[in-house]
């Protein structure tokens, strides 16, 4: 299998001698039959007639040119996750959010600047096309990185499922079936093959790993016995260097960490990943699912064995020290939103923010930002009912408490802005100590997505200085596809000073006969004839009805 393995020194000196460059990539995306985890042959989505996709690199400064084809028979669009799209708010990705999908048979240009470096991917973002295989990494070097390492390694962690996501997403929202589904249990895949990578090591050296978790349900935790870890990224922020035995993550998540090889190759050693969700039956050799890889110091050297440490320190993201240094943002104002399940007079069970699930609007909800005057564009009720538009102000400090009082976590990615982590605390249980930032550095981590433990709440922080239309959604697929997820529409005043949708892009909704213009409905003014009505529900006026797990 393709192990992806660079040299720092290569990596240092092409970033530090050459001037920004364009990196073009052609993706064909299409559908393909084959086996990727050994046991479920199905229809997938690939690149060029293949899967895995390879990965991108970049290094900060460069141009990103992504030229799509589509050649499903749906629409497709493709998101940078965790690349802000800073004055480029409409090369964003997600469909009817900043642009209309891709056409089946047509072809369109994502051109912009990776100017943040980091650990990033690139996934479909309509219908959901990310869970049937239209993910690959995108790595963007800094052209001076801050830590020193000798090599990296890459390593993209998914869950694979034995079935299309439409089908399951399908079975969870019909009313006449048993909610929710019986349980299911995917495979793990390693640079999208089924088998764990060698990872070869000389003695003395240190190596970054660039480990993301491109799943669409399941967490994944890693380790390397006998070998400590130094986390210095999350999700494309640098971290002070922070020692931990290993890595739990939600979809979504990505750790950059380092480690020093041993000084002699006397021994070999095995490293482990363990996929796993703590909200479905957990049965023998189905959940969770142990795999274990070499790591080879010597061919033929004998394994250590190693025992777990008696204090195993698992990472945590409130615990890591920005490198950035930057102290924790003021508070212009705090935003509160509760997510959950909610049974809806329809017999659906979906998921809701602030009692609202989402769906899409009739038109992009960015080019209502763009195209309404002012008074109407800072209005919320425009975009409309289940966009759950909120409206931030340019420049503004937002506090977000999101609280989950459920009995499964969920990982909450935010478009367009990396957050800082203030705080963890416990819903069920008043007595149990809130977990903050470090009050002695006092430099909170940043990130793009975290993940909300079982009856808990966070507190995260942002400024609002990238004018644009961005979701927040919960990036476990399903819990997306049953409405988890509100569109912050940030600064449409200066939106529309600033950007100008590319006429191209503009194409792809005429060509849907989809407007470009007006509110959520595309009509003018308040008029919303046209836009379904939000489902009801069930104890409307009470509090969230008690989450289910699936």
């Amino acid at each position: 299998m393709k192990v992806y393995r660079q040299a720092a020194s290569v990596v240092l000196l092409l970033g530090a001698l050459t001037s920004a460059a364009r990196v073009v990539v052609d993706w064909n995306v299409g559908y393909v039959n084959l086996d990727r985890d050994g046991h479920s042959p199905r229809r997938a989505i690939g690149v060029n007639g293949a899967l895995p996709i390879p990965p991108v690199f970049a290094t900060r400064g460069d141009t990103l040119v992504i030229n799509v084809h589509n050649s499903l028979d749906v629409t497709t669009s493709i998101h940078a996750h965790g690349l802000f799209q800073n004055g480029t708010s409409f090369m964003d990705g997600p469909a009817m959010v900043t642009q209309c999908g891709i056409p089946p048979g047509h072809s369109f240009t994502y051109e912009y600047e990776a100017d943040h470096a980091g650990t990033f991917w690139l996934h479909g973002h309509d219908h959901h096309q990310n869970s049937d295989g239209l993910r690959a990494p995108l790595v963007v070097h800094e052209r001076r990185e801050p830590h020193r390492y000798d090599e990296e390694y890459l390593l993209s962690l998914e869950d694979w499922y034995p079935f299309e996501f439409a089908a399951r997403l399908k079975d969870t929202l019909d009313p006449t079936k048993t909610f929710p589904p019986p349980a299911s249990f995917p495979y793990a895949l390693f640079n999208g093959h089924p088998t764990t990578p060698t990872l070869k090591f000389k003695p003395g050296k240190t190596y970054r790993f660039r480990i993301l978790n491109m799943s669409t349900t399941e967490w994944f935790q890693f380790n390397l016995p006998g070998h400590q870890m130094r986390v210095i990224e999350a999700d494309g922020e640098y971290s002070q260097p922070s020692a931990v035995d290993g890595l739990d993550m939600g979809p979504g998540e990505r750790y950059s960490v380092l480690v020093t090889a041993h000084p002699t190759d006397s021994h070999n050693y095995h490293y482990n990943a363990t996929l796993y969700a703590g909200f479905v039956p957990r049965i023998e050799d189905k959940n969770p699912r142990h795999y274990q890889g070499l790591i080879e110091y010597r061919e033929g050297a004998p394994i250590m064995p190693t025992a777990e440490p008696a204090n195993f320190k698992w990472v945590s993201d409130v615990e890591l020290c920005s490198l950035s240094g930057n102290p924790p943002l003021p508070v212009d104002r705090q935003i509160e939103l509760t997510v959950g399940g909610s049974l809806f007079t329809t017999g659906q069970t979906m998921d809701v923010i602030n009692n609202i699930t989402y769906a899409q609007p009739l038109i992009p909800s960015l080019y209502s930002a763009m195209s309404l005057d002012t008074p109407l564009a800072m209005n919320e009720a425009v975009y409309g009912p289940q966009t759950h538009a909120i409206i931030l102000k340019h420049l503004e400090y937002i506090e977000l408490l999101v609280n989950s009082p459920n009995s499964l976590p969920h990982p909450m990615h935010l478009h367009g802005h990396a957050f800082q982590i203030i705080e963890y605390g416990s819903l069920a249980n008043k007595s149990e100590p809130v977990r903050r930032f470090s009050s002695e550095v006092n430099a909170p981590m940043q990130r793009d997505t975290i993940v909300i433990p079982v009856n808990s709440y966070v507190k995260i922080r942002f400024r609002a200085d990238n004018p644009g239309v961005w979701l927040f959604h919960c990036h476990m697929d399903i819990h997306f596809g049953m409405g988890m997820a509100l569109t912050f529409i940030e600064a449409p005043d200066v939106l529309r000073q600033r950007q100008k949708v590319p006429e191209a892009m503009l194409d792809l909704c005429r060509a849907h006969g989809i407007r470009t213009e007006g509110n959520g409905a595309g009509n003018t003014g308040l008029d919303l004839t046209g836009l379904p009505l939000p489902p009801v529900r069930v104890n409307r006026n009470g509090p969230l009805v008690p989450p289910v797990d699936f």
